[in-house]
């Protein structure tokens, strides 16, 4: 095999990873060998070298986020029925398949007000990038506009598929010293030419955004308005559906998923009628067999299998299933005033932590479950003090926007308790 590879020994596999990272001479387990139990516990020994997030309290967010999952959620997606699941390539024998994905893209809709909803995307970013492109089909336009306030990454994601292709990504700026997206440089940078104006609401600052002026700017143009949502926020906030939006996409990891190292999570999509044919994806429907019994069906599918290639709008032809059920099983759990009391918490405590860092607060318009401080000294140093005393500190804001060196974005949801805040505060003002 490393003949056929040409390369000489195992270690040339690993010659990416810096030497001093390596761990070349593990020494731990013992070249004679030791029977299953001995190597359980040597093992178990070891993973408690590693820090588990469990045992800090983590005020980290910027998209992935620690909340509540109900025991439910991990029972229900754990049975082997839907566990072991792949894409239904003949869909109709499938049924539980299909009336999980139906309830979830229901439980969506209702959620955001719109009128479809697809099976899931990747993530939250090509959710976001396919909603661009779902745009620039449906004007004709090669030109997007998004706003800085935009989670960073997604805008990474977007620039990708950009210049793939061709588009042209024109960014406009938020209000120095608020933190909301400018509707004045919107104005100045929409054109005949647009497909479509994106914001997020809350943006990547916590930062409530006034989406129906910005959908009736894109409106007044003929672009799309597109909105990235944090789906807890809307158990207080209004349904976009209501507020003129086009297009709403977003990260579900919020709704059951734990953080995971940044994945798998699932990408919400979800349309006005309109727009129904240009979603990516795939689209599970409700109908009735010969005899009158309820059954559900693959409505739509925009897959490469199914239709010419260059026909397709988009090549993405999976969701994530499983992921989905998580969302699905959470929402049905929690309720309508299960998802109310989780936004209430999460919008109560995070005001309480700004009114006790109300000195350092950056950026002040209204905020969600996240706000922006600028401490007396450096993020890094703040981060590890932080650490040293239990606490999992905030994103340095500096990696993504240069103007805001030394600024931290605090995240606080539902779990995290009055005396952690008041830790964290005491630690970060002292």
């Amino acid at each position: 095999m490393l003949s056929s590879a040409s390369i000489r020994s195992i270690d040339e596999l690993f010659r990416d990873i810096p030497s001093k990272t390596r761990i070349n001479n593990v020494g731990v387990v013992p070249e004679k060998g030791i029977s299953e139990l001995e190597l359980k516990g040597l093992l178990s020994a070891l993973s408690k070298k590693n820090a588990n997030a469990s045992d800090f309290i983590s005020f980290l967010g910027g998209g992935s986020y620690n909340h509540f999952i109900p025991s439910t959620v991990n029972h229900i997606i754990s049975k082997s029925e839907f566990y072991t699941a792949y894409t239904p390539y003949q869909p109709e024998i499938s049924q539980g398949m299909l009336q999980s994905i139906f309830e979830y893209q229901s439980l969506i809709c209702a959620l955001t007000g719109m009128d479809a909803a697809n099976a899931s995307m990747y993530d939250g970013a090509t959710a976001l990038a396919e909603a661009a492109s779902l745009a620039v089909h449906n004007t004709v336009r090669k030109e997007v506009l998004v706003s800085m306030a935009v989670n960073p990454n997604y805008r990474q994601v977007l620039s990708t598929y950009a210049k793939g292709a061709d588009w042209e990504i024109r960014e406009f700026g938020y209000e120095s010293g608020q933190g909301a997206s400018s509707l004045a440089e919107a104005k100045k940078l929409i054109s005949d030419k647009t497909a479509c104006l994106i914001i997020s609401n809350p943006n990547f600052f916590g930062c409530i955004e006034d989406v129906e002026k910005f959908s009736g700017l894109a409106k007044s143009k003929g672009a799309l308005s597109i909105l990235s949502i944090d789906p807890i926020s809307l158990g207080i906030l209004k349904r976009p559906g209501e507020l003129g939006v086009d297009v709403v996409t977003g990260e579900g990891q919020s709704l059951g998923l734990p953080q995971n190292f940044g994945g798998p999570y699932l990408g919400i999509f979800a349309v006005k009628k309109d727009y129904l044919r240009l979603m990516p994806g795939r689209i599970v429907g409700e109908t009735v067999d010969t005899k009158g019994r309820r059954g559900y069906v693959l409505t739509l599918q925009a897959r490469e299998q199914h239709i010419r290639r260059e026909k397709a709008y988009s090549n993405i032809c999976s969701n994530e299933a499983l992921c989905a059920l998580a969302s699905t099983v959470y929402l049905a759990t929690m309720g309508k005033s299960g998802l109310r009391e989780v936004a209430s918490q999460c919008l109560q405590k995070a005001n309480y932590a700004k009114k006790k860092l109300s000195k350092l607060v950056a950026l002040k318009a209204p905020s969600f479950k996240e706000f922006v401080i600028k401490p007396s000294k450096p993020v890094a140093d703040i981060n590890k003090k932080l650490l040293d005393n239990g606490i999992i500190g905030g994103l340095d804001l500096g990696n993504f926007y240069p103007e805001l060196k030394g600024n931290m974005l605090i995240a606080i949801t539902e779990l995290v308790k009055k005396e952690s805040i008041d830790n964290l505060a005491s630690c970060i003002l002292s």
